[in-house]
């Protein structure tokens, strides 16, 4: 018997909800639901220079005027670094982390291109982890094969296309991979439906899985959203803040987005939402790594 559906949207404080991001949210609220599973929200702060003043408390603000519920408390990744400490002393005693001293300077000499920039050669691998500097997992000479629920099948060589990457920086943060690893682990996470920019992080999450005698949950990568100039929206391309104030056209564009069928008239973005959980099991949401927002989708 498969266990219970939990999924969660987990955006990073760095400004406010922008089209992208509900996109994002939309598709992994309606998936959960539609399952009658769970829906979680958790704040991915744990890189506290890319966290904007009031933007935590301004997503919330967002999700709830979009219409979405979610199960349980708002989970902060600036609350859990006890969390990642107990996880990262567990890799130290396996002997799967390290210490890399290596400058900026240093790691663009020695570096080389691979799917997600460039790929940490290995120089510091008989570093000891106790000693000063950043600490890096140590991969394994592995092919990591998943299957994607709309991507299909998709494999990565991780130690020459990713390299042995960050696990906490020097300066004593964190890194994205090893929290989403634990939180998702701790929250019970069966589903993550995201968007496909983080594709080629899923090879290294799945790998920390493991090590960490983790379950691995069942992957969607969604199409990011592009504006004109082929770009992700993003805050850095400024992409415009969703509007809480009159939430459904901003809605029923994510839905169309998303190859959801169209919602004729409904009394707001609640009952827009009931409808959206009803037909999404008709959506024919496009297998691409990116879409062009087009003057066809628009309201």
């Amino acid at each position: 018997m498969s266990a219970p559906y939990r999924g969660r949207f987990a955006p990073t404080p760095s400004g406010p909800l922008h089209f992208g991001s509900l996109v994002a949210a939309l598709a992994s609220y309606l998936e959960a639901r539609s399952h009658d599973g769970k829906w979680l929200l958790r704040i991915e702060d744990v890189d506290p220079p890319r966290v904007a003043a009031g933007a935590s408390a301004g997503i919330v603000r967002t999700l709830a005027a979009h219409g979405f519920e979610w199960d349980g408390g708002v989970l902060h990744q600036s609350d859990r670094n006890e969390a990642y400490q107990e996880a990262l002393a567990r890799l130290v005693d396996l002997g799967r982390a390290y210490a890399c001293v290596c400058s900026r300077k240093r790691l663009a000499e020695l570096a080389v291109p691979g799917v997600d920039g460039p790929v940490y050669p290995g120089t510091c691998r008989d570093g000891h982890a106790d000693a000063a500097g950043a600490l890096r997992f140590l991969l394994p000479e592995q092919r990591v094969v998943f299957h994607d629920a709309l991507l299909g099948r998709v494999a990565c060589a991780v130690t020459r296309e990713c390299g042995d990457f960050v696990l906490q920086r020097a300066d004593g943060v964190f890194s994205y991979q090893l929290a989403v690893v634990v939180d998702d682990a701790e929250q019970g996470i069966t589903h993550i439906v995201r968007g496909a920019d983080l594709l080629t992080s899923t090879p290294r999450q799945i790998v920390l899985q493991q090590a960490l005698g983790y379950p691995t949950p069942a992957y969607t990568h969604l199409p990011v959203v592009l504006n004109s100039r082929g770009e992700k929206l993003s805050k850095q391309t400024l992409a415009a803040a969703l509007d809480d104030a009159d939430p459904l056209p901003a809605l029923r564009l994510a839905g169309r987005f998303l190859g959801l069928p169209e919602i004729g008239l409904v009394g707001g973005a609640g009952a827009w939402l009931t409808q959206a959980i009803r037909l999404w099991p008709e959506a024919a949401v496009p297998a691409l790594r990116g879409r062009v927002l087009t003057a066809k989708l628009s309201v």
